[in-house]
């Protein structure tokens, strides 16, 4: 059997498959974000020791006699800060953190970080918000002996090993996305070194073996590999099989992800698009981000005093966008804006705006974002020839036929199952155990296909163009 951890923001997940990779068991645990000032969004590496531990603790009593591989997948981008015993020094600064906006837009001026890692630094990666803790934090800034990524973190519980994987260091903003390898300038040009950096492999490669002490706790052979793994999106992507250039899936979770495979490195950090490596040899991927998807979704859901999957079941058949205007930009916005102060807004509302019609405008609000980031992607050459959708969203029809017909594209519904992140990081433990390739990472059993409305492709085009000029109107005002 081959485990696969995925360490998220709301809570660690885990799967356990067999050899023919079927799920033969699954387990979660809980996570919660602390915010304690505007824009700031944190959380302590100790709970994700505590979720890992839940989470074996719950497949234990499945027998892990035979398992031979675990996997990691995890949210991106965060900044583990550890002194030389390797205790953490301060909560870990999250993906959708913005204090370092300051920070990032410094280091973006310096053209060499778009030459050598092919993306903008946006405030979320990981490089500006060390630059954050040298200036405001600075005691703990001297304290620094190494770095890591949320996933990693729990891989040095797990091993005792400092190692990430590439497809995770790309986000960064100190790696060089082209050779694959930390970048000894851009360490430099933000006060680092490279003796602070985990050693790197692949995502199919082993990273370390598991603890004996682990081992002998939760009944877990001696000997079991733990892989590379990858960052969520690309760990996602093993799990789908978007492997291969023109393959795609757009992930609707608490973030949203466009997310193609790529056979080279094309990088084109103007169009905000982030060109990072993917979690196997000598592919590359490519993702238009948004950083509000279910998390939009939710918020309203909240604001309406229902629940998510209520607002949306009440909503019939697809109709065309009405007056009411939707901006999903709770926390600012990457692809293709790359504005951290940008705020949400609704735009349009009227007398006769219901919950029904204030529900549409915020999926097609996401849905015109998701949209963005297609026409993102396509100007630097990449082509979708076929699209899944995955994550808590997607169970959402309705949702699925807005995104399918702003896009143009069918959008391909995987049977029931999760095959996100935590089943692309078993597919990868598989890979290491056995020495197996990409020619696993199949794609799975589509259950439907949702086809545009061609009849609302046009009403759909004017939606997103009043949605462009939206933005660029409220650009500034909040």
């Amino acid at each position: 059997m081959y485990l696969g951890l995925d360490l998220g923001t709301s809570g660690l997940k885990g799967i356990l498959i067999d050899d023919a990779q079927k799920v033969v068991a699954e387990a979660s645990a809980p996570l919660s974000v602390k915010r304690p000032h505007d824009g700031w969004s944190e959380q302590m590496p100790t709970d994700w020791i505590g979720a890992a531990e839940s989470v074996l603790g719950q497949l234990a009593p499945h027998g892990l006699g035979a398992l031979r591989g675990i996997g990691l997948s995890g949210q991106m981008h965060g900044a583990t800060l550890l002194d030389a015993a390797d205790d953490v020094l301060r909560p870990c600064i999250l993906w959708n953190d913005t204090r370092a906006h300051a920070e990032a837009r410094v280091l973006d001026e310096d053209p060499d970080f778009r030459a050598i890692t092919g993306n903008i630094v946006f405030p979320g990666f990981t490089a500006p918000k060390l630059v954050w803790v040298a200036r405001h934090e600075p005691a703990i800034f001297a304290q620094v002996a190494r770095v890591l990524l949320p996933k990693d973190y729990l891989r040095l519980w797990l091993t005792g090993e400092h190692v990430a994987e590439m497809s995770d260091a790309a986000g960064t903003s100190w790696f060089d996305t082209g050779r694959r390898d930390w970048s000894d300038a851009l360490l430099a040009k933000t006060g680092m070194r490279r003796a602070q950096m985990p050693r790197l492999v692949e995502g199919s490669d082993v990273s370390g073996i598991l603890r004996p002490e682990l081992a002998e706790r939760f009944g877990i052979p001696r000997g079991v590999v733990v892989a590379g793994g990858g960052g969520d999106n690309a760990a996602s992507g093993i799990g789908v099989g978007v492997v291969k250039a023109g393959q795609a899936f757009v992930s609707l979770g608490t973030s949203g992800v466009l997310f193609a495979a790529n056979d080279g490195y094309q990088p084109d950090p103007a169009t905000a698009v982030h060109t990072f490596c993917h979690a196997l040899p000598g592919t590359w991927h490519q993702m238009g981000v948004i950083l509000a998807a279910t998390d939009a979704l939710n918020w309203f859901a909240r604001l309406a005093g229902s629940a998510a999957s209520d607002l949306t079941a009440d909503l019939g058949g697809l109709i065309a966008p009405e007056k009411t205007l939707f901006l999903p930009y709770l926390g600012g916005e990457r692809t293709p804006l790359n504005d951290a102060a940008i705020r949400g807004a609704f735009m349009g509302l009227e007398h006769t705006t219901d919950r029904s019609a204030a529900t549409r405008a915020v999926l097609e609000g996401v849905t015109y974002a998701i949209r963005d980031c297609r026409d993102a992607l396509a100007a630097t050459g990449t082509k979708i020839e076929s699209l899944l959708a995955v994550g808590g969203g997607s169970r959402s029809r309705y949702w699925c036929q807005a995104i399918a017909t702003a896009l143009g594209t069918p959008l391909s519904l995987p049977v029931a199952g999760d095959f996100g992140g935590a089943f692309g990081a078993a597919r990868l433990a598989l890979m290491a155990a056995t020495g197996a390739g990409a020619e696993i990472a199949t794609q799975p059993t589509i259950s439907a296909v949702i086809e545009p409305v061609l009849a609302l492709s046009d009403a759909f085009d004017e939606g997103h163009a009043r949605y462009r000029r939206a933005a660029a109107a409220i650009r500034g005002l909040t």
